[in-house]
């Protein structure tokens, strides 16, 4: 949890508004194990609805005490976040414990008087929830969509949906299984709570620290080792939170002044935790709560999503690496003191055991295959080693606070994607989601790569205005099928989205995980998105190669699948000569120079054999041309304790 928001919990809580939240989140996180795991505790098992309308009736109504309506509210708990609370636990319960009249009377479509009034009340507070949590603009979107049922019949075209009327419209949103508990909120109450509850663990018992003092022990000596030591930290808690921003606020807030004591610019230091701490969203085990979801509308295991998902997010962090690695080497970086580096051996006896339960929860997933309990299992094991370790030994206060950071984090998602709920239900409902898909395709023709344009630019721009996770919803209703129907692979059409939503964390004008990084370091907010970009080439290239050639997410034969790792690997080295201006065993290379090595780079990225071929014949001209025509710009470089024009990591 960051100072600020301490401090706000600090001032809008009291002694008994906390102990609430403690209480309700306990609450909700013993009926969802009750729920994971069979267990029929007190002979208490409700129908999987019935399940969904407790999951909001604890922590949505917990974005009520926790989230302020207002600015000014922020020091205290107003007498109206107490009746919504109240209001909100009520309407769930009275609709939970009416599941089956639901089901069985079909009140989706039409119900009594005293459930449709619930329905409408449920609602409403979806909506002024998802305000809380998601901001204006998504509020707003949810807002409009969840309307769209009474106006799309008035609409023109491809806009043009089946009409609801407004009775039908609040029993369809608050009773169907397609809106507010639809797939969104399936999603977190059968498997997302428990890897939140994860990643809230592994920081309170003290897993970012460890990470920051491995990655400093491995990284720490070499040249740029701050830069590699912040990668190395962020990528491995970012991919286990699933948040950039929170990420950046903590491990950025050492890495980044680090960074600039070594050498690094103000800019630079802040573009590369930005960078590392955007990836993590996009790397396995966890990947946040777009990967559980692509799972969810593919119905395939978890396990499928994080070997797709794998080789993308390694080649975004060699990239990051090199270009790191070889900004320390063109402007002489050296690594961090000696007497800032932790011992290797201490820190991985001290713990192990972080290290141990990423391994425990991707064997548990790999091999098991139980996702929905990996998560709980390993808290236990983590919790239990914790406990027995005199220098992570859990406290009271500590167990509080894992508590109500848990409560917060799980109430902001159930209110996000109960809101996105919404959306996902109009598109459905009215039918608007396959007329839209048909027309895309029908205005590509058999032009794919112009259905893929015109997806990233879509993706980018809601991008803008929503959530990553709201944004990839959306657009797998509407943009994914399109992509599917034209012949490209499920799995790659939905990462691809998934990347582009991800991009406006370090594309300028929005760039809030550049802006977030950026007042830390103290740069210029619009110079350090611009350097993010030019920092993760990978990200904005990637996403097209792996839809055109599925082998990038390891799907297909093994020799394509080899040859094309190899390949991609290769190209990845010549983007980052290119963009950093620096040639290993040579130096510093000129403008022609680095235009000829982005343009390798991109052959051997690019999907096909006979391309890859030219930027092998390419790659080699340039190289012979480098050594044998031109004299190196150096001859020597100091790196540590060695004088020799040391390769990657020296």
């Amino acid at each position: 949890m960051s100072d600020i928001e301490k401090d706000e919990k600090q001032t809008r809580f009291g002694k008994f508004s906390s102990l609430i939240v403690l209480v309700f989140a306990l609450l909700g996180i013993i009926i969802a194990v009750n729920q994971i795991f069979f267990l029929k505790l007190f002979g208490f098992m409700p129908i999987g609805t019935a399940y969904y309308y407790y999951i909001l009736g604890t922590f949505l109504s917990l974005v009520f005490l926790i989230f302020p309506a207002r600015n000014k509210d922020k020091d205290a708990l107003p007498w109206y976040d107490w009746v919504l609370f109240v209001l909100c636990i009520l309407s769930n319960c009275y609709l939970a414990m009416n599941a089956l009249n639901i089901l069985q009377k079909g009140w989706e479509y039409a119900a009594p008087l005293l459930p449709t009034i619930t329905g409408g009340i449920l609602w409403l507070l979806v909506l002024e929830g998802v305000r809380r949590t998601g901001g204006k603009i998504l509020f707003i979107i949810c807002f409009v969509f969840s309307l769209y049922p009474l106006y799309g019949d008035y609409l023109p075209g491809i806009f043009w949906g089946s009409p609801y009327t407004f009775s039908q419209s609040v029993t369809y949103h608050s009773m169907g299984v397609e809106s507010i508990i639809g797939i969104p909120l399936q999603v977190v109450g059968n498997i997302l709570i428990g890897f939140i509850l994860f990643g809230v663990a592994l920081v309170a018992t003290g897993g970012s620290e460890f990470f920051m003092k491995f990655a400093m022990s491995l990284m720490g000596k070499n040249r740029g080792g701050a830069a590699k030591v912040s990668i190395i930290s962020s990528a491995f808690m970012a991919s286990l939170s699933g948040s950039v921003i929170s990420n950046i606020v903590t491990t950025g807030s050492m890495t980044i002044p680090a960074m600039k004591k070594t050498g690094y610019s103000a800019k630079y230091a802040a573009a590369v935790e930005s960078c590392a701490s955007t990836g993590g969203t996009l790397t396995p085990p966890i990947m946040g709560a777009a990967g559980f979801l692509i799972a969810s509308f593919l119905a395939v295991p978890y396990t499928h999503v994080m070997l797709a998902a794998a080789f993308p997010a390694i080649l975004y962090y060699i990239t990051l690496f090199l270009q790191a690695d070889k900004h320390a080497a063109k402007t002489g970086i050296k690594g961090l003191p000696e007497e800032m580096i932790p011992s290797f051996k201490k820190t991985l006896y001290e713990g192990w055991f972080y290290l141990g339960a990423i391994v425990v929860l991707i064997f548990i997933l790999i091999y098991m295959r139980i996702e929905a309990w990996a998560p709980f299992l390993t808290i236990v094991f983590l919790f239990f080693c914790a406990l027995v370790n005199r220098h992570t030994r859990f406290s009271i206060n500590q167990l509080k606070e894992f508590l109500f950071e848990s409560g917060r984090l799980v109430s902001q998602i159930t209110g996000i994607l109960a809101g996105i709920g919404l959306i996902v239900g109009s598109l459905s409902g009215t039918g608007v989601a396959n007329s839209f898909s048909r027309e895309l395709v029908f205005l590509a023709g058999d032009n794919y790569i112009l259905l893929l344009v015109l997806g990233a630019l879509t993706s980018f721009i809601l991008g803008i205005g929503m959530t990553v996770t709201a944004c990839y919803i959306f657009l797998a209703i509407v943009l994914v099928p399109a992509l599917v129907h034209a012949g490209l692979d499920p799995m790659a059409c939905h990462l691809f989205v998934l990347y582009w939503g991800c991009l406006s964390y370090i594309t300028p004008p929005v760039a809030l995980g550049s802006i977030t990084a950026s007042t830390i370091s103290g740069s210029d907010p619009m110079a350090t998105g611009w350097l993010s970009m030019r920092l993760a080439p990978v990200i904005y290239i990637i996403p097209f190669f792996f839809v055109l050639n599925p082998a990038l997410i390891l799907r297909g034969p093994l020799v394509i699948i080899l040859i094309s790792v190899f390949t991609a690997i290769i190209g990845a080295l010549f983007l980052s000569v290119a963009l950093e201006g620096w040639f290993y065993f040579y130096g510093r290379i000129s403008f022609v120079y680095r235009i000829v090595s982005f343009i390798v780079g991109i052959l051997f990225l690019y999907p096909y054999w006979v391309v890859s071929l030219a930027g092998v014949a390419l790659g080699i001209l340039m190289i012979l041309s480098l050594f044998m025509f031109n004299r190196p710009k150096i001859l020597s470089v100091e790196v540590n304790r060695f004088s020799i024009p040391a390769p990657l990591g020296y």
